[in-house]
């Protein structure tokens, strides 16, 4: 296990420094290992489009389907064979990107607690995609979809659960028939639907999925895949030969992999390797974990059943249920086994941004290890401790971002979050009414958030454009919205310096649209 843990956290750095390049190259937004789940939904989608023109024009008899398939690329080039070229690299793309999220995700260590589901519902979806793509080959019926059929009935034959080999069915050109084509477009189209049943599944606890990546991106991702089948067309090899063993083949080694590694192996040893890979997957979420972080509590004497935690949690953790006091009205309830800890609902909430003298703030839905009023006072008694010569500024980060407690300073109060998304709005103005000259708030990159919306929600709620939001009557001079993840302290400490050098600049605006962005 610690063996495990070092060689994850090496991985984990390598993959955190290509992130941090592809976001100076492109931007957090467009960088694709940030939108790896929306890039997967839109390959499968236009795996679909291109799949449904294909089946469309498809002889499904034995003697048609190489005729068929290999005149869309002599007849129809300029439809069907670019719809079949985008098709086969779409897929190729989609395993790609399906393998990267599964690897993120698990450096990340997201796979236990409340991301348990998601993990169990997703690994089989790659099974799904293999036997799907593999049995698309075999409905071209040409060379290659030989080679693969036999390769995969050898490697099924190697299975207890056949009375007879399957290879039989291939050992003279008499046994392939209309029927076992039959049986070809059931495993390439049912697979297919039971991926849609298990993408739907896959993403059910988790609000505001992402099953569109932003349209820049789709646009380059679209423009990309169909260059390519313009530079490099997927082209039919000779058609089948029962009595012929294929000797050069064009291999698509993404979707194919497993029938050469069987061949210089052995099917046995594949079959192991197979099943010791997904019982590693599976029990991964079961292995043993650090504590989960406390869950949100609702006080119902405070909850006035707005519904704004509900609409903002990541995960659906949050129900309405009728309210125990206030007659009809309603109340929040969180589902334990769903909730992240993230404190994204306490951000939410309204009840939590009221400026009132009580000696207690208190909100209607809290985090029991991070209260708001503790936080509160924590604000008041840290800039009272400040050196109250020059301007001072108070820092609120994010645990899983940029390390918050390095900006420290005499001039700076460095005060960390669960996630940025924790932060009601009114603590800017708590923070300049106690004697702050500026306000900055740090946040992960856009698609960085390790809560998922928490970045998204900070962002709308400080611009004014979801509720809670910030008072226009705030200075915009007077706050510095900055994203920076773990590692870029450098972006962080360059958001405290800029605002530092515009209060003390005599000619600061006081009045402005919008805070400034970096990062």
């Amino acid at each position: 296990m610690p063996l495990l843990r070092t060689l994850r956290m090496h991985a984990l750095a390598a993959f955190a420094w290509l992130e941090r390049r592809l976001d100076r190259v492109c931007g957090s937004r467009l960088n694709p290992l940030r939108q790896l789940g929306a890039l997967g939904f839109m390959l499968f989608w236009l795996l679909a489009i291109s799949g449904i023109y294909l089946y469309a024009v498809l002889d499904s008899s034995a003697e048609g389907a190489y005729r068929s398939i290999d005149g869309l690329s002599r007849q129809q080039w300029y439809l069907g064979g670019v719809l079949r070229s985008l098709h086969r690299y779409a897929a190729d793309a989609f395993i790609v990107v399906m393998l990267l999220h599964l690897l993120r995700e698990a450096l990340l260590g997201r796979y236990s607690g409340f991301r348990r589901f998601s993990w169990l519902t997703g690994v089989p979806l790659l099974l799904l995609a293999f036997a799907s793509a593999i049995g698309g080959f075999w409905l071209n019926w040409d060379q290659l979809g030989q080679f693969s059929a036999l390769a995969t009935a050898e490697l099924l034959d190697v299975l207890p659960i056949f009375a007879s080999p399957l290879t039989r069915n291939f050992l003279d050109a008499a046994a392939v028939s209309d029927r076992l084509f039959s049986l070809f477009i059931f495993v390439h189209i049912g697979a297919s639907l039971f991926l849609v049943f298990g993408l739907w599944f896959h993403i059910q606890r988790l609000a505001h999925a992402a099953i569109f990546p932003p349209r820049a991106m789709a646009l380059g991702l679209l423009a990309g895949l169909l260059a390519l089948a313009l530079a490099a067309p997927v082209l039919s090899h000779p058609p089948a030969d029962m009595a012929l063993s294929p000797t050069t083949l064009a291999l698509d080694w993404i979707l194919l992999f497993i029938h050469p590694l069987a061949t210089t192996t052995s099917p046995g040893l594949v079959w192991a390797a197979l099943l010791a890979v997904l019982a590693f997957l599976f029990l991964l979420p079961f292995l043993p974990q650090p504590a989960p972080a406390p869950v949100a509590v609702v006080d119902p004497a405070n909850c006035n059943g707005c519904r704004r935690c509900f609409d903002d949690c990541p995960y659906a953790a949050v129900t309405m249920v009728p309210h125990p006091i206030r007659g009809a009205r309603q109340m929040a309830q969180v589902n334990s086994d769903l909730c992240a800890g993230c404190g994204i609902c306490v951000g939410a909430c309204p009840s939590s941004t009221p400026f009132r003298s009580a000696a207690e703030l208190v909100t209607g839905i809290d985090m029991p290890a991070s209260p708001i009023g503790v936080m509160r006072q924590r604000l008041t008694e840290g800039l009272a401790a400040l050196d109250a010569t020059g301007n001072r500024i108070v820092v609120f980060g994010c645990r899983h971002g940029a390390a918050t407690g390095r900006v420290a300073a005499p001039d700076v109060l460095a005060l960390e979050l669960i996630c940025t998304g924790q932060l009601p709005p009114s603590f800017v103005e708590y923070a300049l009414r106690d004697g702050a000259a500026g306000v900055v708030v740090s946040a992960c990159s856009e698609g960085g958030c390790a809560f998922r919306l928490g970045q998204r929600w900070t962002a709308q709620r400080l611009r004014g454009t979801r509720e809670p939001h910030l008072r226009a009557t705030v200075p915009a001079a007077s706050l510095e919205l900055v994203w920076a993840d773990a590692g870029d302290e450098t972006a962080l400490r360059r958001a405290v310096d800029t605002l530092r050098h515009r209060l003390a600049s005599p000619l600061q605006p006081r009045n402005a649209a919008a805070a400034h962005a970096h990062g």
